[in-house]
């Protein structure tokens, strides 16, 4: 399926790219939720919390957010109570470690762990219940790396990944070397330095807190941490191995990747024009604006322009025959 034209189109005075990626985490969230929590114990002995939307619907949203996010995150409710309003059910999951309650484990989660994901799809997953995917950033990357990778994966009907970086060596180094991402590269630096300091003291072993000394952007970071942590040789294999791009030509389901052209963490690379041109099933939108998990059209509209653009997409993916 060819690049699709996009029809988002923020007034001028939101058409800045950091207005688009500050202002949802400002903004209070218009949609607020109620879910019902559950907690899906791992075989490994870890554990994952997922918060649910049960409408009684024969489909069903599996949300993934993104880095240090949680379901309770703007953009995930936003999206959630869009779906729920339209009559799917919704599972919002807590990566390793998000839920507000540490993981038990010394492993914590990471963008290319497609096997919690299917974990929780399998949990959810019910006769003559279709399953739908949509991924936030880290989780984008997550969402379209699992349907490429596992093409033949039962009762999946389609996905969505927003502001993912599916190349992630690119996106590392734009955020590590743009002067223009500087504050969101320290405040997420700081957020991750935290639970990295937690797991020392619990897991002395496995994580030195020595290693932090020097760390000022995500090379180092994953270098030192996310990649060993996880069974990666460095940095440069995690990215490599964990990256949805090289996956996207096998997708066998509709897809549909919506990122900006002015996200300020997206490289080149995270555009993949070829795939979706040579594909009949993946779609790349790329909005000249809309900035990182931004997609804001107004300050008083109830759901995001990017939730509401992932249910016209999901929304009309017939339902597949009962088998």
């Amino acid at each position: 399926m060819p690049v699709v034209q996009s029809r988002f189109a923020p007034p001028w005075w939101l058409a800045n790219c950091h207005i688009q990626t500050i202002l949802p985490a400002i903004l209070p969230c218009r949609a607020p939720v109620g879910y019902a929590r559950e907690r899906l114990e791992l075989a490994d002995g870890d554990f994952l919390d997922l918060d649910s939307i049960e409408t009684g619907s024969s489909r069903i949203l599996v949300i993934s957010h993104g880095l240090e996010g949680s379901s309770g995150d703007g953009y995930v409710m936003g999206l959630a109570s869009v779906f729920a309003e339209a009559g799917w059910d919704v599972t919002a999951w807590n990566y390793r470690g998000c839920s507000g309650e540490p993981n038990r484990l010394a492993r914590s989660y990471h963008s290319g762990d497609t096997d919690d994901l299917a974990s929780v799809i399998d949990h959810v997953r019910r006769a003559g219940r279709a399953v739908a995917l949509a991924g936030f950033s880290l989780g984008g990357n997550l969402t379209l790396k699992f349907v490429g990778e596992r093409p033949d994966y039962p009762d999946i009907i389609g996905a969505v990944g927003i502001s993912a970086p599916v190349d992630l060596a690119s996106s590392a180094r734009k955020l590590d070397q743009d002067r223009g991402n500087q504050f969101y590269l320290r405040r997420l630096i700081r957020r991750l330095e935290v639970k990295i300091r937690a797991k020392a003291v619990d897991f002395p072993h496995h994580v030195r807190v020595e290693a932090l000394e020097g760390v000022k952007g995500f090379s180092e970071l994953d270098d030192r941490f996310t990649a060993p942590l996880h069974g990666f040789r460095d940095a440069a294999d995690y990215w490599s191995r964990s990256s949805a791009r090289p996956f996207l030509s096998d997708i066998r389901i509709p897809a549909l990747l919506l990122n900006a052209l002015d996200d300020p963490f997206l490289a080149p690379a995270c555009f993949p024009y070829p795939e979706a041109e040579a594909s009949g099933l993946f779609s790349l939108e790329t909005p000249t604006h809309g900035g990182h998990l931004g997609f804001i059209e107004g300050l008083r509209a109830t759901y995001p322009w990017a939730a509401r653009r992932t249910l016209e997409f999901l929304d009309r993916i017939p339902m597949p025959r009962p088998r």
